[in-house]
């Protein structure tokens, strides 16, 4: 399934050119062309997919070892200091590409990607009942 107006769908349909670094039956993987940091890549479902909540589980299953694989590579040909696997659901998570994407994210230390929240102890009383809230849905 495909969705015309996807910029992702018609990097997939050849539309549009791309950095490809890895393919298979289920998943493409090519640079981002707005990166943060050297080696800023995506690896993305070949079928379209808004987010996690409607993709295929089976092509779920095929994206993080398609992720090692090209983060591996990056790690090896960049040595950074880090990666970050990011996916995002939804705008306020920050996704922009509504298709389901993971970054790898090579990181440097102080690089100023504001990705880590600080760590201070939770309310344990509102954590538990978030967590029933949470397995409620699950039954």
């Amino acid at each position: 399934m495909t969705e015309p107006d996807c910029i992702f769908c018609k990097i997939l349909a050849g539309e549009v050119p791309c950095f490809k670094l890895y393919e298979d039956d289920r998943t493409l993987a090519f640079m981002d062309i707005n990166p943060f940091n050297d080696g800023h890549c995506l690896i993305i479902t070949k079928a379209h997919s808004t987010n996690l909540f409607d993709a295929d589980p089976a092509d779920l299953a095929a994206v993080l070892p398609a992720a090692q694989t090209v983060a591996r590579a990056v790690e090896a040909a960049l040595e950074p200091e880090g990666i970050n696997l990011i996916q995002a659901n939804g705008p306020a998570a920050g996704q922009t590409v509504f298709h389901y994407h993971v970054h790898i994210f090579p990181r440097q230390l102080n690089d100023m990607a504001l990705l880590n929240w600080g760590h201070r102890p939770g309310d344990m009383a509102r954590v538990e009942a978030t967590y029933k809230k949470i397995l409620a849905a699950m039954a």
